[in-house]
């Protein structure tokens, strides 16, 4: 459940740019001067919702199929793509600290090497949270 798709409805506003809503998260609205801006900012708009949600245990809702949902004249729907994975990689990324054990000889060896255990760690979290997700 990475990627996650919701429709967005973005408004022209009169001053220019757009406003946007999303039908499935009536709490979720942003704008944005041109298009590009206000996709981006529906973009972590959306991510800022939906953390908030999982954070308070709130299932997510389901997306509404864009062709159930007419938009307002002088508004059009866009679908919009959120990567859960990407965005807590770009926004939490505070580091935790963990206690592990290993054996004393792999220790010795790895020491030898002048291994940096804190980025071996993370590289193999990486690589099994990626397989588990696809």
């Amino acid at each position: 459940m990475n990627k996650l798709f919701y429709p967005a409805l973005f408004h022209k506003a009169e001053e220019g740019g757009f406003w946007i809503t999303f039908p499935d998260l009536p709490e979720c609205m942003t704008q944005g001067d041109d298009m590009e801006e206000a996709y981006n900012m529906a973009v972590d708009a959306l991510g800022l919702c939906l953390m908030d949600m999982e954070k308070e245990h709130i299932p997510f809702p389901a997306a509404t199929s864009p062709d159930l949902i007419t938009p307002e004249p002088d508004s059009f729907l866009a679908v919009i793509e959120f990567d859960m994975l990407a965005y807590k990689k770009r926004t939490s990324s505070s580091a935790v600290k963990k206690t592990l054990s290993i054996p004393e000889w792999l220790n010795e060896e790895a020491l030898s090497l002048n291994v940096n255990f804190s980025q071996v760690l993370q590289d193999a979290l990486i690589e099994l949270v990626k397989k588990q997700k696809a």
